[in-house]
C-alpha cells in the first residue's frame, strides 16, 4: 500500500514544497480577508446589510483569533520554506 502511495511520480521534496506553498498561500489570504474585516468597516457595512447588524458585538472575539492563526500559519510556512531551500 506504500509503495503505490509512492509510486505517484511526484517526488517527495516537490509534495513538501507544494504544500509548504500552499500553506503560505492560505495563511496570505486569511490575513489579508481578516484584515481588511478587521481594520475596515466592510464587515460592518455587509453585516448591516443585510440585517445582521446584532452580531457586531462578537465580532473583535472570532476575528481577531483567526487574524492570529492565519500568521501562524503563514509564519509556519515562511520557516518551513526557508528551511527547505537551506
Amino acid at each position: 500500500m506504500a509503495d503505490m502511495m509512492e509510486s505517484t511520480g511526484e517526488p517527495t521534496a516537490a509534495k513538501d514544497a507544494a504544500k509548504s506553498d500552499g500553506l503560505l498561500k492560505t495563511g496570505i489570504i486569511g490575513v489579508a480577508i481578516t484584515g481588511i474585516c478587521c481594520f475596515t468597516p466592510a464587515l460592518v457595512i455587509g453585516l448591516g446589510a443585510v440585517g445582521l447588524s446584532a452580531w457586531l458585538g462578537w465580532l473583535d472575539c472570532v476575528l481577531l483569533p483567526a487574524l492570529a492563526v492565519f500568521l501562524a500559519i503563514t509564519g509556519y510556512a515562511m520557516v518551513r520554506r526557508s528551511r527547505r531551500g537551506a
